[in-house]
């Protein structure tokens, strides 16, 4: 199942660090090599020895044992997966601020290999507004993250927020790499963000897109083994874009170039975009002057992209629209799919919160030409990506 994966198990210091051993004996009977790293709070509530004893590999715990220096760089470099379970409110807290404490936390802020994380907390701390906001943050960093199970917790509640079962916990780590190469072969060209149609040297018409989806769209892409080329509208997000071929844009022209360009290499086009339906017809080569009580400003069409990919595509070829929309969503949505030759069409609404610009969340229905709908809850866009990517990789549909 898990044949040589190389697996470094980070263990914070939470009470279901007692479950570690019993989580190594099970990745390694998988057929994983697990090295183990405790925090040293974590020590103290789980054996080094017992740890070591069932990895058969030494314990880390400290930057330095006696005259070894142990090196972070090193064992982040050595791993396919870091995992870290259980992780603690702090340790999570920790990561998504950047701060290098301890080993664990350097190995972490060190790792190019998929980070995996199963947070372990009573019910309270797990439901606090900060530990959600801390578990969303690491989901827009491209980490995936392993749910918490219901049950009775240390402190005596029944609620949310236990360590799923380490046979759990071994299964979505399976799950992981039976995703990583199903789009393995395959390259998905992605439109994101904004673009902004100049007026003059200084100002432009745009609008509020951020880019998150299509930057989930394309870290879960890359994660599940595409090669991903990120045609990038101007935003002020900062994103994780490591192992992503990005190509930044400002205009609706220069994505339209880009798309066209890159779709003759690809096999699947996601263009979620927020693309200007209009542009200036002209643009001054001076900023213009407030002279006037009014201004009037003429806007010609843009080249639609969506339209071109869909009526140009070759057999084989997948194209994904998407339609951002505020009132009879489901009409236009589906007049979207038959007049742009689209494939699929991704439908979300400004009506439904949660799911406006800018959000860490999206709610969307997917309908295809085969007169599927899929309609899903709102959720992190991270699993909505997952989301899209899975229905237009079924089998029917993929060549």
């Amino acid at each position: 199942m898990l044949h040589n994966k190389k697996i470094v198990l980070g263990v914070s210091a939470s009470i279901a660090a007692y479950k570690a051993p019993e989580l190594v004996r099970q990745l390694i009977k998988a057929g994983a090599q697990v090295q183990v790293i405790l925090t040293p709070a974590a020590a103290q509530l789980v054996s080094p020895l017992a740890l070591a004893t069932v990895s058969k590999h030494p314990v880390k715990y400290t930057i330095a044992d006696a005259d070894a220096w142990n090196n972070h760089v090193a064992l982040s470099h050595w791993a396919d997966v870091l995992l870290i379970a259980p992780a603690s409110c702090n340790t999570i807290a920790k990561m998504c601020h950047g701060l290098c404490d301890n080993l664990l936390l350097a190995v972490y802020l060190s790792a190019k290999c998929t980070i995996m994380v199963a947070p372990a907390m009573d019910d309270d701390m797990y439901h606090h507004a900060s530990t959600q906001h801390n578990i969303n943050t690491l989901k827009t960093y491209g980490h995936y993250i392993i749910p918490t199970e219901y049950g009775e917790l240390a402190s005596g509640l029944v609620g949310q927020g236990r360590m799923a079962m380490p046979e759990h916990i071994v299964t979505h780590v399976h799950n992981y790499f039976a995703l990583l190469q199903d789009l393995a072969g395959k390259h998905i060209l992605i439109t994101a963000g904004p673009t902004y149609e100049a007026l003059d040297p200084v100002r432009y018409i745009g609008n509020h897109s951020s880019g998150k989806m299509g930057v989930a769209l394309a870290q879960q892409a890359t994660q599940r083994g595409a090669k991903v080329t990120l045609i990038l509208g101007p935003t002020q997000v900062v994103h994780n874009l490591t192992g992503i071929h990005v190509v930044h844009v400002q205009s609706a022209a220069q994505m339209y170039d880009a798309a066209v360009q890159a779709f003759a290499h690809a096999h699947i086009a996601i263009l979620s975009a927020a693309v200007a339906d209009y542009t200036p017809v002209q643009v001054a080569s001076e900023k213009i002057k407030k002279n006037d009580d009014t201004f009037s400003l003429a806007l010609t069409k843009t080249k639609d992209i969506l339209k071109e990919l869909g009526h140009t595509k070759k057999a084989g070829q997948i194209v994904v629209g998407f339609a951002l929309e505020t009132n009879n969503e489901k009409a236009y949505a589906l007049k979207k799919l038959v007049d742009k030759k689209a494939d699929y069409i991704v439908l979300n609404s400004l009506n439904d919160a949660g799911a406006a610009f800018g959000t860490d969340t999206n709610k969307v229905t997917i309908y295809d030409t085969y007169h599927n709908v899929h309609n899903y809850e709102l959720k992190h866009k991270n699993d909505v990506a997952n989301d899209i990517l899975n229905v237009i990789t079924l089998p029917n549909i993929m060549a």
